[in-house]
């Protein structure tokens, strides 16, 4: 069954579609046998869909890039929307494809990792060009219990940053901050010193919202550790048990008293966040580096006067060093079957296709299309297509995409902004905190996770407010253990041990 008629089966009853897939797999067969000579390796893949008319058989960008790879690929694209139903569908049905992508470490991909439905890759990624150089800190985010069973999709591991109005600075004589006083001195300026110049009282230092990715980042600067860190014996103890926490909660809770930091961010909606910021009320804005040149880009639509007013930096020096809260590094595994690649020579097979995408050819085949039909170089810039028709042909082709060990494929031209923000995610790896936690899976945290979470983010937001007092932080990581919390370290450790 080729894609076009997969693509007519989304709207059909889900049990009903596996069950013609599996009769179509074994009217056709799946022709796994074929690794030898320079005839096209067959292989069949599962990935999302984002566009709503993914690439068909017909697609001149999926022709160049399996005459690239020398395969025959049967790609089944699954709506976004829908994909993880289908992804838990399909592990039922057992009749999986050579690769499928998995959504990150989910409780469905880990059950049929234990049950030896996926290759272990650990002692195979280091033979091959491109994946032998995935990152560290990502290999570690994703892997299962120290193992590697899935490719991941690289996303920018060093993402957290700051958006800060470099026309208020500019309007103070301030330089961009550099440790954690100079950031207090610029909340604070901008705050009292009337940083835009209209003579009113009617600016904020920072804006933040109910959603608490500033807090966990700022902590980050002062040493805290990424959700777990080492204590002087070796083992693992949550980041709040720490100095560096309470220190980091001080500061914000000075922030907040000071009133350098809007006053409802506790319940400020998350949609509305950034709008302050570009409405020229607050002057920073703690998020991902890419909002950046968002914002300034909203900025200039109202006011072209705007183009400048922007700038980014990564992190603050702190009284410990410099650290950056990096994200996890990928969205998505490709897991490689065992029903479908049944050999070790197939797995290679399999991992020189994967290799292949990582190339300059492989990311610009599947990011760009093909030169002369769906872009142009025109005066050494790249140039996209507008013709709708055409984007389809290689739109999606990306959902097979890893970026591994980066990005290789064409973009349009960058402003400085554009390619500050590129600086800055790079320099940001560099001093990235690890979560040396991150591949264990626990049993007690599947459990009461939300639970154990919720009592350490609302006493900091009780704490910052000044709503409880030391004692209620102590009172509330007394509850935290006794809720779950003791057994959850005694379990981390365990798992800790047995992958040193």
């Amino acid at each position: 069954m080729n894609r076009k008629s997969l693509m007519k089966l989304w709207g059909m009853p889900l049990l009903f579609v596996v069950l013609l897939i599996g009769c179509s797999d074994e009217e056709t067969g799946s022709d796994d046998g074929n690794t030898s000579g320079d005839n096209p390796y067959n292989i069949s893949i599962m990935t999302t869909a984002h566009t709503p008319e993914p690439p068909t058989d017909d697609s001149p960008a999926l022709q160049a890039l399996e005459e690239y790879t020398n395969t025959d690929l049967d790609i089944t694209f699954v709506p976004n929307s829908n994909y993880e139903e289908r992804f838990n569908i399909t592990l039922a049905s057992g009749e999986l494809p050579h690769i499928l992508l998995a959504a990150d470490k989910s409780p469905s991909f880990i059950g049929a990792v234990e049950d030896g439905a996926f290759w272990d890759l650990t002692d195979y990624v280091g033979e091959y060009e491109n994946l032998s150089q995935m990152n560290d800190i990502v290999v570690n985010n994703s892997s299962i219990d120290g193992k590697i069973y899935g490719i991941y999709r690289a996303r920018p591991l060093g993402r957290m940053a700051v958006t800060i109005r470099q026309d208020w600075l500019n309007n103070l004589n301030l330089e961009t901050p550099e440790t954690i006083d100079d950031f207090y001195n610029v909340l604070k300026a901008f705050s009292e010193d009337d940083p835009d110049g209209n003579g009113q009282d009617d600016t904020t230092g920072m804006i933040v919202s109910e959603y608490d990715g500033p807090w966990d980042i700022m902590q980050t600067w002062f040493g805290v550790p990424n959700k777990w860190g080492e204590d002087e014996e070796g083992n693992l103890q949550p980041h709040f048990m720490t100095d560096e926490y309470r220190e980091a909660l001080d500061f914000f809770k000075k922030l907040y008293d000071e009133e350098l930091v809007n006053e409802d961010f506790a319940v400020m909606d998350s949609g509305k966040w950034h709008d302050a910021f570009i409405d020229g009320k607050a002057g920073v804005i703690v998020d991902v580096a890419d909002a950046a040149a968002r914002n300034r880009n909203k900025m200039v639509e109202s006011d072209p006067s705007m183009e400048d007013a922007v700038d980014v930096f990564g992190a603050v020096e702190g009284p410990n060093g410099l650290f950056n809260l990096p994200t996890t590094g990928y969205s998505g595994l490709f897991a490689i079957s065992k029903t479908a690649v049944k050999t070790e020579e197939e797995l290679k097979k399999v991992l020189e296709f994967l290799d292949k995408l990582n190339t300059e050819e492989g990311q610009t085949l599947a990011t760009n299309g093909v030169e002369g039909l769906h872009y142009e170089i025109e005066d050494g810039e790249y140039v996209m297509t507008t013709d709708q028709e055409k984007l389809y042909e290689f739109q999606d082709l990306n959902q097979l995409l890893m970026f591994i060990p980066e990005d290789r494929f064409l973009v349009e031209k960058q402003t400085e902004l554009d390619m500050k923000e590129k600086e800055v995610i790079a320099a940001n790896e560099d001093i990235a905190v690890a979560n040396p936690a991150e591949p264990l899976i626990s049993e007690v945290y599947s459990q009461r996770g939300q639970q154990l979470d919720n009592i350490i983010k609302d006493a900091r937001i009780k704490y910052i407010v000044g709503q409880i007092d030391e004692q209620g932080l102590d009172e509330a990581e007394t509850l935290w253990k006794t809720s779950g919390g003791d057994e959850y370290i005694e379990e981390i450790n365990k798992l800790y041990e047995e992958i040193q």
